[in-house]
């Protein structure tokens, strides 16, 4: 048996805390500094981390004087769409590529893999001429509309049935199953994780998305949180202590997301072996 050693091990401990401090010690320093009160300095040549009178006055200041929860309730609107989208068209299109056999399958699969290939930037033009020709500029739907199914989402899901064992399909077939109940109950409670996964990533990518809300909104009262943010720039520019209020109000909403949904999550990354 393979057995590992405890310099090596070790190393694996240094090179973890060493991740684990570059990319959690930004949102650690932003929430010490939304709880400094307005009497700590927080230009010293030597900052402190912790804050000497931590207090919730910031967050408070930020909601009264920015209308930062009507963004937020925008922001949940545009993700619950875009969630909701790819937790079924992400499915569908999964399924139908994985285990459906017509024709054209190779040569659709290719157009999905040469989308991941561009940048978002490239087609957001277009994007923004159809959305306006719908009607739809202005408004929630159009910022959602764009990311309701993403390609990555649909390759991730038809990854997860292709894992689905094909004599479990040609059991159901010889039964007289259709397509949609092998999808129902055969492909869903196999790819639940993945599911998840494909969850996590449409909210975060909606909740987080600040281009594309910038160029359909207009109007400041359908602001999402991203594009509504921008407000504490330049009416908190002398005191960052409600600029990073604000971003950490901004950043709640994915950390409960993730950690309702963090055991599916690695279920889903993780998961290679299908149950019977």
């Amino acid at each position: 048996m393979n057995t590992v050693s405890a310099r090596e091990k070790a190393l694996r401990y240094v090179l973890l805390l060493l991740v684990l401090a570059l990319t959690v010690s930004p949102f650690l320093w932003q929430l010490s500094t939304s709880l400094k009160s307005v009497q700590e300095d927080i230009y010293t040549r030597t900052p402190s981390f912790l804050p000497e009178q931590p207090t919730l006055a910031n967050y408070a200041e930020v909601a009264e004087t920015v209308p930062v929860w009507s963004y937020a309730a925008n922001s949940l609107v545009v993700a619950a769409i875009v969630v909701a989208g790819n937790a079924v068209g992400a499915t569908i299109a999964g399924f139908a590529l994985a285990k459906l056999r017509f024709r054209g399958a190779k040569l659709l699969l290719g157009l999905f893999l040469a989308t991941l290939v561009l940048p978002g930037e490239v087609t957001i033009v277009s994007q923004y001429v159809t959305v306006r020709s719908l009607g739809l500029a202005d408004t929630l739907l159009g910022v959602a509309l764009p990311g309701a199914i993403g390609m990555l989402n649909v390759l991730l899901m038809r990854t997860a049935f292709q894992a689905i064992p094909r004599e479990m399909d040609e059991a159901a077939i010889i039964d007289g199953a259709t397509a949609w109940q092998r999808l129902r109950h055969i492909g869903l409670p196999n790819v639940r994780g993945m599911l998840s996964v494909v969850t996590i990533f449409a909210f975060i990518g909606a909740w987080d998305d600040f281009l594309w809300p910038l160029i359909v909104l207009t109007d400041p009262a359908n602001y999402t949180l991203t594009v509504g943010l921008q407000y504490l720039n330049g009416t908190f520019s002398a005191n960052p202590r409600l600029i990073a209020a604000g971003t950490m109000i901004s950043f709640l909403p994915i950390v409960i997301v993730f950690a309702a949904l963090q055991r599916f999550f690695f279920k889903g990354v993780e998961e290679g072996a299908i149950k019977g």
